[in-house]
């Protein structure tokens, strides 16, 4: 022992008084946060599986937040402020990607002891990314079933098809910045997938062999292919994730499993700025 009396953070001017003051735990709600995790049997593992998709549905409730104000910035004209928050999105989904490396540490024996306390609910069922697919263009009505039994979350998605997209308002973007831009790919039924159009991948060409001359819509580009790399990775560790814990059976959800997400690969937000690449 050195002899020292222990630290009293006090001496410091430190509060440690909040019998009438805000503190830490109440600012944050810590309470209900952490009252929120209810195992529904006593697999010791299954408190790993809540804790990681809540802690994921926080980070995309962020996600939300800082989508949708890129987006209103954006159409604002004011794409600085929104380079920033979309540089956030793309480290968020670094975020949830990294989550998965926690998930993986649960063996398929650990999973089935509480697998069939899970009923039908599955992450296809998540609210919160259909909102962020629908904010960024990924549309497709199909995906609105699951939701059919909330009112309150079936309006705000069909809300949010009515609203142009974060693509969408990069596109006009462009087109206001003096990049030619098909009428069709602006005038589009916003509640329908978004079709990718070669007059649209010519339009990213003009700006990417002369970023120096059209340098906002050039770094908006690139931070949209940022934020799209990071969610992509995102949803291709999904799959090895899922192969190891589960194998090839159906989801809880009643999708194929490991081939549906697989399909989910597939899917391209912002097309034309990757096909824009390989004609450069």
């Amino acid at each position: 022992m050195s002899g020292q009396l222990p630290y009293d953070p006090a001496a410091e001017g430190a509060e440690t008084s909040f019998e009438a003051r805000m503190a830490y735990g109440d600012y944050l709600h810590l309470d209900e946060i952490l009252g929120a995790q209810k195992p529904l049997t006593r697999a010791h593992d299954e408190m790993l599986f809540i804790v990681q998709h809540q802690v994921s549905e926080l980070w995309m409730r962020l996600a939300i937040h800082e989508i949708d104000a890129a987006r209103r910035a954006v159409a604002g004209g004011a794409v600085q402020p929104a380079f920033k928050m979309l540089s956030r999105v793309a480290r968020i989904f670094e975020q949830l990607n990294n989550a998965w490396d926690v998930l993986r540490t649960m063996t398929p024996s650990e999973y089935t002891r509480f697998r069939g306390e899970l009923g039908q609910s599955s992450g296809l069922q998540s609210w919160q990314y259909r909102q962020i697919e629908f904010m960024v263009g990924n549309r497709n009505r199909a995906m609105l079933r699951p939701h059919v039994h909330r009112p309150d979350v079936l309006a705000l998605l069909e809300g949010e098809l009515l609203r142009p997209s974060l693509y969408d308002e990069a596109l006009r973007f462009l087109s206001r910045n003096g990049v030619a831009v098909p009428r069709a790919s602006l005038e589009r039924d916003l509640s329908s997938a978004y079709e990718m159009s070669d007059g649209v991948v010519a339009a990213w060409r003009i700006v990417y062999e002369a970023p120096e001359t059209h340098w906002p819509l050039y770094e908006l580009a690139e931070k949209l292919v940022d934020f799209e790399d990071y969610s992509r990775r995102w949803r291709f560790n999904h799959v090895p994730t899922v192969e190891r814990v589960i194998g090839f059976r159906r989801g809880t959800g009643g999708t194929s499993g490991v081939s549906y997400l697989k399909r989910m690969l597939e899917v391209e937000l912002f097309p034309e700025l990757w096909r824009v690449r390989t004609i450069l």
